[in-house]
């Protein structure tokens, strides 16, 4: 395996990811990150991208310098390295809640609803890095972003265009719907706190709700 691989999310590192999430994709029971990307992931957070040095992520790692370039030759891999298992791990998810729904269109929006705001619940830290880190990948890894977070925009897009095709739902407006809904849901890694007022599966309650009528379900 190449660093390149490795760098991805590749074998070489391993880590305690949720190895069941297509299995139970309500169930989180680690970060889902191997201790490198962890380590990475806090110092961004905290430091933001450009405001942290591979030896801050070393240190909070327990590593050396060349410990951490022997997996992640860059700082932009570990960026890429995080934003692509981010995203890996919500379609795995987001998969696993629409064949658990089966053909009604209603259920799938509700699961895939849910699906969404447990992931950015959960993953807080995790998804808001994805989705702010956006400015800093470059190059072919930014083209790469953009074409899995369009294509996971395309699964809510299905589902409004379906009920809107069944009558279902009776939005006039399917596409900006699919996209506020999306935007709705992904906005909760800004400001869901653990302990707050709502549990995650209790907000994601709210939320299905919230999204029926947006679209005009019945």
């Amino acid at each position: 395996m190449t660093k390149a691989d490795t760098a991805t999310g590749g074998a070489a590192v391993t880590g305690d990811d949720d190895a069941g999430a297509a299995a139970d994709w309500r169930l989180y029971t680690s970060s889902g990150l191997p201790p490198i990307l962890r380590a990475a992931l806090a110092c961004f957070v905290e430091q933001g991208y450009h405001g942290t040095t591979i030896r801050e992520v070393a240190a909070r790692a327990d590593l050396s310098v060349p410990g951490v370039y022997h997996h992640y030759p860059s700082k932009q891999a570990l960026l890429v390295g995080i934003v692509t298992r981010a995203m890996a791990e919500l379609w795995e998810r987001s998969t696993a809640a629409l064949e658990e729904a089966g053909p009604d269109v209603g259920r799938r929006l509700d699961l895939l609803v849910e699906c969404l705001v447990l992931f950015h619940a959960h993953r807080r830290d995790l998804a808001f890095i994805a989705a702010s880190e956006i400015r800093s990948l470059l190059g072919d890894d930014r083209t790469t972003y953009i074409e899995a977070r369009d294509r996971q925009q395309r699964l809510m897009d299905a589902v409004i265009e379906e009920g809107v095709a069944r009558g279902a739902f009776t939005t006039a407006y399917p596409r900006e719907v699919s996209r506020a809904i999306v935007t709705m849901c992904t906005a909760v890694a800004q400001w869901y706190r653990a302990g707050g007022e709502l549990a995650p599966p209790e907000l994601a309650a709210r939320y299905r709700t919230m999204t029926r009528m947006t679209v005009g379900a019945a």
